[in-house]
């Protein structure tokens, strides 16, 4: 059981930074390869032959395709862990969440006894401009019904989508009001926010969260630094955790906004050992205010790349645990069958020099998995103590500090991870099934109370997240267990906020969320020493 608790935790905790294939190489991306020579002509003719050949004579039917698939996929093995093969099934949704914006509505939903309940109605869409909500059901899609039917997931999510400017027209269910009415919808570009989050912690403290790096990731990032600043914003919190990369251009347009002229924010070098250099451009709109950067065992690549330029140039504290590690660079080919490659291309460096490149043998996933194992046994995660960098990989910032390069960026300030996150993580994944079921139920039953609350008032409210926990905990599992004032305070912020993300969006969940962060409390502690909830 154990075991499985800890796989389980490595597929949270590494899955998006290996699956990502993080778009770090867009930044020098290319459009026309090298000439392919002749000897390289004679190596595709062998494969084409074989292909042609097993197509026309092999005894049974095949698809050749998925051959070309699988091929793909074993040399690529052979290289590193992050050059991968998208299908083409899977790449369409990979660039809309990278070009940040899709068509469609703009409601994420839930399947229940064959009900689609919509979950979130997400800001900015058709859907919330014309007044639908969390928990309405869905009963039919232009005039099919869809309740009470085993319909896979995705059929519904195609019909939901199409081209702008078209519409479709759902039959609706309204469990509060009950109520049930028709409604005609206009797709539309729908907006998925890589900025979900820009709050402020107390009177001077502001809190930027940053999920990934998306072409529409540097404006959101400067309207919501400007609406801070506004607000008195004296100091930054900027949260990396979970950031697994992008497009390397974000991040560098967002590293700028932080350092002086001439400041190097990191270079790349190539097998060839050509050398290109990014320079700060002095552009910034927060170069003198106090930084910090919160990262954790699942900040990679793009995300890595700010963290170093800041920590080698001393322009930031970087708060919380060793980054993921991921220091190459990958460039992206587009097939003629819509599939996509990404191929590393050169390696990346901080300005100190560092390459936090996670060792790996043979190319493959697994020996990071293996790394991630030895991570979490070896105790690194809990005592900053148990990470050990040999010295010949000793490297110093602008200002003489001592950094070191090898895997991932170590931070100045360590937070541990809660010693009951494992186990928390394995109930909640048990829970999670039911969970949305339980707080939808609260939410109906509660709805005239909450629906004349602002976001405010919800975000602020202690006594409603304490009943909202006894609710669940009461219809779930994990009714009669005894928790610690600890994990008992953790759990109740989760629902709290999980019920707020529903209702009022993705701004009031991270608001509740960082009432119970060690990290945020670590920062608050080293900004007024013995008030270590200096909070608003």
């Amino acid at each position: 059981m154990k075991n499985n608790r800890v796989h389980i935790v490595w597929i949270l905790v590494t899955g998006l930074a290996l699956i990502s294939g993080i778009l770090i190489g867009y930044y020098f991306s290319f459009r026309q390869g090298p000439q392919v020579s002749m000897e390289e002509k004679h190596k595709q003719s062998k494969i084409e032959n074989l292909l042609q050949f097993i197509e026309e004579n092999y005894v049974d039917e095949i698809d050749t395709d998925s051959i070309v698939d699988e091929v793909i996929n074993e040399i690529l093995a052979k290289l590193d862990p992050h050059s991968i093969y998208i299908p083409r099934q899977e790449s369409r949704k990979v660039e809309e969440t990278m070009q940040g914006n899709f068509v469609g509505l703009g409601v994420e939903f839930q399947v229940d006894n064959d009900t689609f309940t919509i979950q979130r109605v997400l800001e900015g869409s058709p859907a919330r401009k014309a007044g639908l909500r969390a928990f309405d059901q869905i009963l039919s899609i232009d005039g099919d019904t869809i309740a009470g039917k085993q319909i896979p997931v995705d059929s519904i999510v195609k019909r939901l989508k199409g081209k702008p400017g078209s519409v479709v027209r759902l039959t609706v269910f309204r469990p509060f009001a009950d109520s049930t009415f028709d409604i005609a919808l206009k797709r539309a570009r729908v907006p998925l926010h890589s900025v979900p989050a820009s709050v402020m912690i107390n009177d001077t403290l502001g809190y930027i969260k940053i999920d990934l790096f998306s072409e529409t990731t540097y404006e959101e990032f400067k309207k919501a630094l400007k609406k801070l600043k506004n607000k008195g914003m004296k100091a930054l919190v900027l949260d990396l955790r979970g950031n697994s990369g992008g497009y390397l251009k974000q991040a560098n347009l967002i590293a700028d906004e932080f350092l002086e002229t001439g400041n190097l924010i990191f270079y790349t070098k190539n097998k060839k050992n050509k050398i290109r250099k990014v320079y700060a451009t002095g552009r910034g709109a927060f170069e003198k205010g106090t930084l910090y950067v919160l990262i954790d065992e699942n900040t990679a690549s793009a995300s890595e790349i700010i963290a170093g330029a800041l920590q080698d140039n001393d322009r930031a504290v970087i708060v919380g645990r060793r980054s993921f590690g991921k220091g190459l660079v990958q460039e992206e080919v587009h097939l003629k069958d819509g599939s996509m490659l990404r191929i590393t291309t050169s390696r990346y460096y901080t300005p100190s020099g560092r390459s936090i490149q996670t060792p790996y043998e043979n190319g493959r996933k697994d020996d990071y998995e293996r790394r991630f194992y030895e991570r979490y046994y070896s105790g690194e995660l809990y005592h900053k103590d148990s990470v050990h960098f040999p010295d010949s990989l000793k490297f110093r910032t602008k200002n003489g500090r001592i950094v070191y390069g090898g895997g991932g960026i170590m931070p100045d300030l360590f937070v541990p991870l809660s010693k009951n996150y494992h186990t928390d993580s394995y109930q909640y994944i048990m829970l999670r099934r039911y969970l949305d079921r339980f707080l939808r139920d609260y939410a109906l039953q509660h709805y005239d109370k909450l629906a004349r609350m602002t976001s405010d008032e919800y975000a602020s409210n202690d006594t409603l997240g304490r009943s909202i926990y006894r609710y669940v905990t009461k219809k779930s599992s994990w009714n009669g267990q005894e928790f610690d004032p600890e994990k008992k305070q953790r759990f109740q912020n989760l629902l709290h906020a999980l019920l707020g993300r529903d209702l009022y969006g993705t701004g009031v969940y991270y608001r509740i969320r960082l009432q119970t962060d060690a990290m945020i409390d670590s920062i608050l502690k080293r900004a007024n020493p013995g008030n270590a909830k200096a909070r608003q």
